[in-house]
């Protein structure tokens, strides 16, 4: 999925109107919320710290193995076919303990008298809820199991400023609940990822109160289609129109159909990208760069389905995803325009002289002096292309952007959502 990661940090002045503070829809009795399984990271090795009060590390079997204390440092390796857990300290490991299972669980431990909040550190971001470590080939998973409703403004705060309107963060909390809960796959490891191929999710520190309001203030709240969750997918910013699901992708979802965008504030509305001679040789390889690219097909919205690439050594037909990927573009909403090499200076003609040319074609001069034929110092330049383009990201579902612009005209999020995701209904996850 491609997420609000460009514009909003570039230091885009927000003149923020008050945000349309509407009443949450009224809730059935509250179920506990749904746990989703988030992988954090993957690496021979991970190092976590207990942070704020004592964790417990168990085995696959949950037995209790040792309880860190706040501050705590722990790493986990691969150790042939076992997982092995190194209590560290200062002056180096104090415990070391094997677990041939492959899995670890590290849990908060119970607190006394309410005090701090059990948290673990990994790579420098605090999460909550507990962590399962486990083997996968020669890697380490860890992967945060934690309840949607706790999840959540962390998401929130990781995609959106968390200084835009209510109703804007209202939005992508819904959004983000329903995204996360269609993703869960019990037969899978883990159901979402903590980056852009899921939804960024950084941990403790990308919330704030606005997040958690959003968060609170919609709990439980999903978009449903029929009787089931939507793909509720979303992305930074559309350059004035959302695509039809089914002219990028293979289905064409009922709810996710191209409307207008009110992106016009987005710092990637409209862009443009100056791609030099040596990077275009290294995005065409196979036919030693490009010196024109046609674009054959668009979507009804004008982005690329497919484009022929011509370069020195042949010609290659791309899909727009794949030409975006090759070039780094933000979105495939976008032409492209090659500018001419500068031309490179024609010699003066040589002055008349008598010689003898010889067999080789070098002329040897009266004066005994040998002249070669002129050759250019550089071979033909390759020209500069110059992208213009509209957006960031796939350009279908709800445009972050839009939501910002919507509300700063004072609609709700539900309006919003209904914008965006046409005839979806919002409902408790606890009526489904």
């Amino acid at each position: 999925m491609s997420l609000l990661r460009f514009g909003w940090r570039a230091g885009l002045p927000l003149a923020l109107l008050p945000a349309a503070v509407a009443a949450p829809i009224p809730l059935e009795a509250r179920a506990p919320a749904p746990v989703v399984r988030v992988l954090l990271q993957e690496a021979p090795s991970l190092e976590l710290e207990a942070g704020g009060a004592a964790l417990r590390l168990g085995d696959g079997a949950g037995r209790t193995l040792l309880e860190l204390a706040p501050g705590a440092r722990l790493q986990l390796v691969r150790s042939g076919a076992t997982l092995e857990a190194r209590l560290e300290g200062p002056a180096g490991p104090l415990r070391r303990l094997s677990l041939p299972s492959g899995q670890a669980w590290i849990d908060p431990a119970p607190v006394q008298g309410g005090g701090s909040e059990a948290m673990l550190t990994l790579q420098q971001r605090r999460y909550r809820g507990r962590l399962l470590v486990r083997s996968e080939g020669d890697r380490l998973q860890a992967i945060n199991l934690i309840d949607v409703e706790r999840y959540l403004p962390s998401v929130v705060g990781s995609e959106m400023p968390a200084s835009w309107p209510l109703a804007a963060l209202r939005a992508q909390a819904v959004a983000a609940r329903t995204y996360a809960l269609r993703q869960r796959r019990p037969a899978a490891p883990f159901d979402l990822k903590a980056t852009v191929a899921s939804q960024v999710y950084k941990g403790v520190e990308s919330e704030t109160d606005s997040t958690r309001e959003a968060v609170r203030s919609t709990r439980s709240q999903v978009l449903v289609h029929g009787s089931a969750l939507i793909n509720a997918v979303f992305h930074s910013s559309s350059g004035g129109l959302t695509e039809n699901s089914g002219e990028i992708w293979r289905q064409q979802l009922p709810y996710l159909v191209s409307v207008p965008d009110f992106d016009q504030a987005s710092p990637v509305h409209a862009w443009q990208l100056r791609i030099e001679p040596d990077r275009l040789a290294r995005a065409f390889r196979e036919i030693d760069g490009a010196f024109r690219i046609e674009v054959l097909s668009t979507t009804s919205s004008g982005r690329i389905r497919q484009a022929r690439v011509t370069g020195p050594g042949g010609t290659l037909l791309l899909t727009g995803a794949e030409l975006r990927q090759r070039l780094g573009l933000r979105s495939t909403l976008a032409r492209f325009d090659f500018e001419a090499p500068r031309a490179y200076p024609v010699p003066p003609p040589l002055p008349s002289l008598q010689g003898v040319f010889t067999p080789e074609g070098i002329r040897t001069l009266a004066s005994g002096m040998v002249q070669a034929p002129w050759r250019s110092p550089r071979p033909p330049a390759a020209p500069t292309l110059l992208v213009s383009g509209r957006g960031y990201g796939h350009g279908v579902g709800m445009s972050q952007w839009g939501a910002y612009g919507l509300a700063l005209r004072g609609d709700d999020y539900r309006q919003i959502l209904q914008h965006y995701y046409q005839g979806a209904r919002i409902l408790p996850y606890s009526s489904l």
